[in-house]
């Protein structure tokens, strides 16, 4: 297995030239790059020497130009503002932000901002790449920020403060709350990182006062919940109109097999088919400026819907139309009716040959790692009247995927075990835990998508409470774990749940959702081999809530219950099978649960 630090050649120096220079690679400083930054150096000498850009007619592939601060600055911005002595764990994360965005960066490192932003009039991605970050086996997908500004002010002092904000925010995320608790989960000090920043062009096109791509897309070569005559090393994706915030923040994408691009998602009807497709999309905000709130990442985004899309003429090649009348969909926005985003134009008539490329990558990067990878990108397509269209493709992230290859056996016979709590024929991660004595499950009772958000500060709170008894737990929940829109799931971060060794994602009618595996919470939650069960209300096998609800009780609130067993539950997931069965010490139940 290689490591990403290890195929990346020096950077060559920042020549205040940036978009215009010789390099659109280059660097600030004289410090480490961080994992983000190592990875798309290896992205960028992965497309130039294991890429045809030949065999995909009409698509042009590249790494977008960027800049790395390299951790130097970020070390003497800590000195220099002795921001190293504030007290964070008794601070909320807008109180250390507010501290970091009145102290100043070096003056050493104005200047070279200075002369990029003189320079530079599109939008701007600022990015953390810490030196935890993207690391082997503990890839800290989505835990820093990334801020992303409009940079269209006439004058140069605007843009250049923008920067400077953003810059401070990205580092000020080293310190707040969910970086701390997710480096604590790896047995790290959080005072041994250092954070990197990338300055980098947003790939994208603008539409009036909205900037953004036509898509943008996560891929993985192992997939966890293959359907059909898909396997798991063959891999899925998630594409998504507008930035990639919908995806890795676990909202609704379109998401399928590469092997099997034309095969549709398991949807029972073409209403379940409207509902359950994307129709908000997140771009970057070039109209009005917004209330000035520097400490938010959102500050300069905004969402639209399908309707401002077509408005801007992105759908053709990525939407497809209901036609009420012959109760069928059909690939292109050409006639009227409600358009539905299934990319159809793209993985179905191959109008661009996005998806081959999507292949080409994925076995490159996996090839050159000796892993199974995840990769990030984002395609534009110019389709200007009278000239032939023509795709970019923004190849934005790779890094290395943990898949377990420990031997669990769990057969099917075992799914009905009299001891069984639960059991899943759909369960990501592979191993055994028997040190499990707490459950924390959401109340199916009173449950209700509008509480959400109220359910991850419940969870947060006895989260906190284990993880500093060294007690780890099982929790049960409805819906998307991670998700950042509440209708689809409990918006919880790492950190609110990081000391779960088994997690369970159920469903109820009004709590119907697919998988979350595009976003940067499951990545996470992989790499830390936690045991995730699905087990969907209409499904085969059964939650036992009648044994959970006579266990003792050590705490609850109306809608979140903590329950302590007598004795030591059993977790066993089989990755090869992708079964997996939850047991108390002795039967549960007396009667045969569903077969």
């Amino acid at each position: 297995m290689t490591e990403l630090n290890t195929v990346v050649a020096e950077l060559p120096a920042f020549d205040r030239q940036f978009w215009d220079g010789t390099f659109h690679f280059t660097r600030i400083g004289t410090g480490v790059l961080g994992g983000k930054a190592s990875g798309l150096a290896f992205a960028k000498d992965l497309l130039e020497r294991e890429i045809d850009a030949s065999a995909f007619p009409g698509i042009d592939i590249n790494v977008p130009t960027m800049a790395v601060i390299a951790t130097d600055c970020f070390d003497e911005f800590i000195e220099r503002n002795h921001l190293g002595e504030l007290p964070v764990d008794e601070l909320p994360d807008d109180r250390i932000g507010l501290a970091f965005e009145q102290a100043d960066l070096p003056v050493e490192l104005l200047g070279d901002l200075r002369a990029l932003i003189t320079q530079v009039k599109t939008p701007l991605a600022i990015r953390s790449s810490s030196l935890l970050e993207d690391a082997l086996n503990r890839p800290f997908a989505g835990v820093y920020a990334t801020k992303m500004i409009p940079n269209n002010q006439l004058d140069s002092d605007s843009r250049f403060r923008l920067l400077v904000e953003a810059i401070k925010f990205v580092y000020a995320s080293t310190y707040f709350r969910e970086a701390r608790d997710y480096i604590k989960t790896t047995g790290r000090d959080p005072r041994e990182e250092k954070m990197a920043i990338i300055i980098q062009e947003v790939v994208g096109l603008r539409h009036g006062d909205r900037f953004y791509p036509n898509v943008s897309g996560v891929a993985r070569s192992y997939n966890f919940y293959p359907t059909g005559p898909a396997r798991p090393e063959e891999g899925v994706a998630s594409l998504a109109l507008g930035l990639g915030k919908t995806i890795v923040d676990g909202g609704v994408s379109w998401t399928f097999s590469p092997a099997y691009p034309k095969n549709p998602p398991p949807f029972g009807s073409v209403q379940e088919l409207l509902r359950g497709t994307q129709t908000e999309f997140w771009a970057v905000n070039m109209g009005k400026p917004p209330a000035y709130d520097p400490v938010s990442e959102t500050e300069y985004l905004v969402t639209a819907g399908l309707k401002e899309a077509e408005a801007d003429d992105v759908l053709r090649h990525l939407a497809s139309t209901f036609d009420p009348e012959r109760d069928r969909v059909i690939p292109g926005v050409g006639a009227s009716g409600a358009r539905i985003l299934n990319f159809a134009p793209l993985l179905v008539l191959e109008q661009f040959p996005v998806n081959h490329l999507i292949q080409a990558l994925l076995k490159a990067a996996e090839n050159a790692l000796g892993a199974n990878v995840e990769i990030e990108f984002a395609v534009t397509i110019q389709d200007t009247r009278g000239q032939t269209p023509r795709a970019r493709m923004g190849f934005l992230q790779v890094r290395p995927m943990v898949v377990s290859e420990d031997v669990v056996e769990v057969a099917a016979a075992d799914l009905c075990d009299p001891r069984a709590v639960l059991a899943s024929d759909m369960v990501m991660g592979n191993g055994i835990a028997d040190d499990i004595q707490d459950i924390v499950f959401v109340r199916p009772e009173n449950f209700s998508p509008m509480q959400t958000p109220l359910i991850a500060q419940y969870l947060e709170a006895i989260n906190r409470q284990l993880s500093d008894q060294h007690r780890p737990f099982l929790l049960i929940g409805f819906g998307r774990w991670g998700s950042s829109h509440p209708s689809l799931g409990i918006p919880v971060v790492w950190s609110q749940i990081s000391g779960a060794r088994a997690i369970v994602e159920a469903t109820l009618p009004e709590m119907n959702v697919e998988l979350s595996q595009g976003s940067h919470f499951f990545h996470n939650l992989s790499s830390f081999r936690t045991c995730y069960f699905m087990v969907r209300h209409d499904g085969p096998f059964a939650i036992d809530w009648d044994w959970l609800n006579r266990q003792p009780i050590t705490q609850e609130t109306e809608l979140v219950r903590h329950v302590h067993p007598a004795g030591m539950l059993t977790v066993r997931a089989d990755g090869r099978s992708r079964r997996g069965v939850v047991l108390a010490a002795e039967a549960t139940h007396t009667t045969k649960k569903k077969p």
